[in-house]
């Protein structure tokens, strides 16, 4: 039986997730990593993205906004602005913030702030993908 360690992934407005676990996947400035039992302690910036999560035999999926990880000793914590599982994601309003955010990138207007609509359209892909993907 793998080992299990304690993952707590914390936004400005709930403790999303506080559970022991077997392994959590997460996107780093450095590429995905993989985290288990005794891993190496470490710190890194997490962009927007996924996180996969094996608790009792069964993969768990999120999306999470940007953020920072820290893996101590015990526990890893992820504080980022705002995390949501599959059925927490209203598909009808991540598909239409995905087309307002197209629709601004489009304009090649000085008051359209370009790096606002790629986080925008960025935020809203990864939505659309967590809530395809991981519900049930």
């Amino acid at each position: 039986m793998a080992s299990k360690f304690r993952l707590e992934i914390v936004t400005p407005d709930r403790v999303f997730f506080d559970e022991e676990v077997t392994m959590v996947v997460v996107r780093t400035d450095d590429g995905d990593v993989g985290l288990m039992s005794d891993h190496i302690q470490m710190a890194s910036r997490i962009p927007i993205g996924r996180v996969k999560i094996k608790k009792d035999g069964e993969i768990l999926g999120a999306s999470v906004a940007s953020g920072f990880i820290k893996v101590g000793l015990d526990k890893t914590t992820i504080i980022t602005d705002a995390a949501e599982w599959p059925d927490e994601i209203d598909p009808e309003r991540a598909e239409a913030a995905k087309e307002r955010a197209e629709k601004r990138l489009q304009q090649k207007t000085e008051d359209v702030n370009t790096r606002r609509a790629e986080i925008a359209l960025n935020k809203a892909l990864n939505r659309i993908y967590v809530r395809e993907t991981f519900r049930k």
